[in-house]
């Protein structure tokens, strides 16, 4: 596990937020976590068959949870934007399928993957302390290679620290959810995958 109850953690992208009860169930305890959904809580609730326990679960914590936080936009979310954080982590970001049905092979789907992510990494770079990360994890082989993460990130002033491969069973508790259509309940094979972690480049005074 990557983090510790001591950082102040942002989680970007939440579906039934089983990744958040993973990490508050780990600390004991979680005033210093936050986390996200695109979703509103009745959505949540509606949409996944843990949701509602899921929930019940972190505010027992002490998480702070926030719905319908807009990954491009959350550095201005009026209660995000005045705080900075050692960790932003967006576990497998997706577009869905804003065209209707086409394959991740898809030029033009790629297209709008790549779009969430740049933006996703825009915003969060502004949130971040001096030594923070921003974590994006995500499946290596193709054609989920061909988002090309680590560019995507240079391009908004992010370099990458290390990568490292993801294992899910490192997280107890934690299912990946769809997230979009008529499965959005169902998990989906994660195969090869890695965590990216990025940070701003250290800049020295010579």
């Amino acid at each position: 596990m990557h983090y510790r109850s001591s950082d102040m953690i942002l989680l970007v992208g939440e579906g039934d937020f089983s990744f958040a009860v993973c990490l508050a169930n780990a600390f004991g305890c979680a005033p210093n976590l936050f986390a996200t959904s695109l979703d509103s809580r009745d959505e949540v609730i509606l949409n996944y068959s843990r949701g509602m326990e899921n929930l019940k679960r972190l505010e027992k914590l002490g998480c702070t949870v926030l719905h319908e936080v807009n990954a491009f936009l959350m550095s201005q979310d009026p209660l995000l934007r005045l705080k900075l954080f050692d960790r932003i982590v967006f576990n497998f970001p997706h577009a869905g399928f804003p065209l209707g049905f086409r394959t991740e092979h898809d030029k033009v789907q790629i297209k709008h993957h790549r779009k969430v992510v740049r933006g996703f990494l825009s915003s969060a770079h502004d949130m971040l302390t001096t030594n923070g990360e921003v974590h994006v994890t995500h499946k290596t082989a193709y054609p989920f290679n061909r988002w090309k993460i680590e560019k995507l990130a240079k391009k908004v002033g992010l370099c990458l620290v290390e990568e490292v491969e993801f294992y899910r069973c490192d997280y107890p508790g934690y299912v990946n959810k769809r997230g979009d259509g008529f499965k959005v309940d169902q998990s989906f094979p994660v195969g090869r995958c890695s965590t990216f972690k990025f940070r701003k480049p250290i800049l020295v005074n010579i």
